[in-house]
């Protein structure tokens, strides 16, 4: 079943010719960047990654380190989700406002560089989740080459793992304003403390981190099986966390949940 899926994807970029893939760093775009390569070479692929405000520079930096790695021609662009009107009021639809922008930056390049197509990491899981983003992806006719070999993310890192990529247990990733709760105006400030937060609990040796934020109060959530390595520090989780402009340090009972802000 998973070798007839990888099948379909290798055709469906056949069938692309020549692609520019929105490439974060993260498991799905990674994958999608090696099949592509892959398939149509690296003469007819381009990764790239937008550097924004929403966009950790950890992050940013592995994605450079990855594309070097897999010998894929790779372009970094400058991007601002803050200024696109209707992102930083920060409603259910923020994630279209940042999806059409990301990709009316990236459609130029395809002209300028003689590629076909646009692609980007939707895949399966997605379609049962609110992804306002896939809109903005039909409008600009940019394909979800994954999504439509109908591959899981529980596929895609099997499938990683036997091209020995790296990202294979990565864990999940989502932009920084994914934090912050719907209504609430994402700011620079707000975006920097989160990024702070999370960064300071992986160094206790997290792996899969959120900092939630409701005003001054920040929300963690980790993987159940890693609480135990919260709570003997919760002294000084709470003094660093204070440090950064939180008020209130909670930890969330029920782990962590992709899009749980959707709730």
């Amino acid at each position: 079943m998973i070798k007839n899926k990888l099948n379909d994807l290798e055709a469906i970029l056949r069938e692309l010719e020549s692609v520019v893939v929105a490439f974060s760093g993260g498991v799905d775009s990674t994958f999608l960047l090696q099949v592509a390569l892959n398939v149509l070479g690296p003469e007819n692929v381009l990764a790239v990654t937008a550097d924004s405000e929403t966009y950790p520079s950890t992050e940013l930096e592995e994605a450079k380190r990855l594309a070097k790695i897999m010998g894929a021609p790779h372009q970094v662009i400058e991007t601002s989700e803050l200024n696109i009107p209707g992102y930083a009021e920060n409603n259910k639809n923020r994630c279209y406002f940042c999806k059409q922008g990301l990709f009316e930056e990236i459609k130029p390049i395809l002209d300028q560089k003689g590629f076909k197509n646009v692609v980007y990491g939707l895949i399966a899981d997605d379609m049962s989740e609110h992804r306002p983003g896939t809109r903005a992806a039909k409008e600009q006719g940019v394909r979800g080459p994954l999504q439509e070999a109908n591959l899981f993310k529980e596929e895609i890192r099997e499938l990683s793992k036997q091209m020995n990529l790296s990202t294979w247990d990565k864990p999940s990733f989502a932009c920084l304003s994914s934090r912050i709760a719907y209504g609430e105006r994402i700011t620079i400030e707000k975006l920097n403390k989160v990024e702070k937060a999370e960064r300071y609990l992986k160094g206790l040796g997290l792996r899969q981190i959120r900092v939630r934020t409701h005003g001054d109060i920040a929300r963690i959530e980790v993987e159940p099986h890693e609480m135990v390595l919260v709570l003997p520090h919760n002294d000084e989780i709470t003094s660093k966390l204070r440090s950064f402009g939180y008020k209130y340090i909670t930890l969330d009972l029920a782990g962590y949940k992709s899009g749980s802000m959707n709730a």
